[in-house]
């Protein structure tokens, strides 16, 4: 993706700037204006079905604290337990803002997982740790179930501490920092045309 496959699109959904394609994505649309209607203090959000995500979505329940990783979720994070098919309408997108409240992650049942941020930086540094805190619980669960154990949670202080340390916007963005600049140098900065 590069900077002319984005399109800029109004507070009424028009497309209004961008490249070639200025087709509008209704769903993302319908999440994206609800969350920023709610939230001004959010930069960006990020929202994706991924392999990880999904899957960790389909059981309906929230992340546990089992990583120093997942601690930066520890109370920042909601599960919205609806899923009404394709987001088309706005009445969903707002459930969706409504349920997100204040957090800055949503696990979206049967969907997909939802990320915001200060930064765009801030918001892809959570989609992917994220991301990756799913796959970790899941293989958790499935090596310490075929024992008939459950993996070892952090505790609620040691959760809270560690969340202060490392779930801060300034630490996603600065742990965004090293991912975006690989990127710019193996891309030579095209994705900025």
């Amino acid at each position: 993706m590069t900077k002319s496959d984005l399109i800029l699109v109004d507070h009424s959904g028009n497309v209004i700037d961008g490249g070639e394609n200025r087709l509008l994505n209704t769903a993302a649309y319908m999440i994206h204006s609800a969350i920023h209607e709610a939230r001004p203090d959010v930069l960006c959000a990020a929202h994706s079905h991924s392999i990880y995500g999904r899957t960790f979505c389909s059981l309906g329940r929230k992340l546990d604290s089992l990583t120093q990783d997942s601690c930066a979720f520890h109370d920042d994070h909601v599960l919205y337990e609806s899923f009404n098919g394709v987001v088309l309408a706005e009445k969903e997108g707002k459930d969706i803002a409504a349920c997100l409240g204040g957090k800055k992650a949503a696990l979206l049942q049967n969907h997909g997982l939802l990320t915001v941020g200060k930064s765009v930086e801030e918001a892809v540094f959570w989609f992917l740790s994220m991301e990756k805190c799913c796959q970790s619980q899941l293989m958790a669960e499935a090596a310490a179930g075929s024992r008939g154990e459950k993996p070892i949670a952090i505790g609620d202080e040691e959760a809270a501490y560690t969340h202060r340390t490392v779930g801060s916007a300034k630490a996603g963005w600065f742990s965004a920092k090293p991912l975006f600049d690989v990127v710019h140098k193996e891309t030579g900065g095209d994705y900025l045309e």
